[in-house]
């Protein structure tokens, strides 16, 4: 591959990754939002208990960002499996961000 390619490859998947950190970071600030308001709960047991806390946003984000560069580190051996699976992270966070957007604009 040439270089062309690979740095032309390197910046889609940093555009990708920078999506995928922004759409958890605001997947927790919409679902803090909505179970702060009763107007919906946490699908996830795991976390349900952390909403609310101080501790909760600065954990997504950092759980974002370290599983954006594990994605990275992935990317300099296996370019096309941390594309693939960044494209599907991407698209469940998007879904996932749609059904709260969803929930929101119903009440």
């Amino acid at each position: 591959m040439s270089n062309v390619q690979n740095s032309a490859g390197a910046l889609r998947i940093r555009y990708l990754l920078g999506i995928l950190v922004v759409l958890v970071t605001t997947d927790g600030l919409i679902s803090q939002f909505l179970i702060k308001s009763r107007l919906g709960r946490e699908g996830n047991p795991l976390i349900e208990p952390l909403i609310g806390e101080h501790i909760f946003i600065p954990l997504k984000v950092f759980g974002a960002m370290l599983c954006a560069f594990i994605l990275w580190d992935i990317h300099k051996r296996w370019p096309k499996l941390a594309w693939v699976a960044t494209s599907c992270f991407v698209a469940i966070y998007s879904g996932i961000l749609f059904w709260n957007i969803a929930c929101f604009l119903s009440f």
